[in-house]
């Protein structure tokens, strides 16, 4: 299963691309769409869905995994964010794939085992997890534990449904 991990934003998209084969986890691609901060947002979504389009084709997932956005102080930031993760969406979407969503706090928990991990620690364990030579951006990184994420979650529905 190859899953492709998102982490949104209108300034860097991450994203991730990670197989599991045979159960082992293998890195494929990863980088950061960046967009200026300038431009107006329609323009900087723009650049986004057609980054992640590319993404797509060189690297047909079977899942997109994506991290759900929180509302933290800044509502005007988290609309933002709700834009650009719907540019990714509708890019998936237009290629076929399905999307699962999952909070931070899962992606933290599924690469560290804590759910309030600090982002060192994140990238550090995505570093590990899949043998890279050198830790990867942080916005790259955070797409890549999405992935993960994905993939550790999917091994354990299959143990699951297994065992029934």
């Amino acid at each position: 299963m190859i899953v492709l991990g998102i982490d949104p934003g209108t300034v860097a998209t991450g994203y991730g691309v990670v197989e599991r084969r045979d159960g082992v986890l293998r890195h494929l691609a990863h980088g950061v769409i960046r967009t200026s901060s300038k431009k107006p947002l329609w323009t900087r979504l723009g650049v986004i869905h057609e980054g992640i389009v590319a993404v797509l084709d060189a690297h047909p997932p079977d899942v997109l995994s994506l991290e759900r956005c929180f509302v933290n102080r800044n509502v005007q930031s988290a609309l933002k964010l709700g834009h650009a993760r719907g540019a990714v969406m509708v890019a998936a979407v237009s290629r076929g794939v399905d999307v699962a969503e999952y909070t931070p706090g899962q992606v933290k928990q599924a690469v560290t085992g804590n759910g309030r991990a600090e982002k060192a620690q994140v990238q550090e364990m995505v570093r590990v997890i899949l043998s890279l030579p050198a830790a990867a951006p942080e916005d790259a990184s955070d797409a890549l534990a999405a992935a993960i994420c994905h993939l550790n979650g999917e091994s354990f529905r299959g143990r699951l449904e297994a065992a029934r």
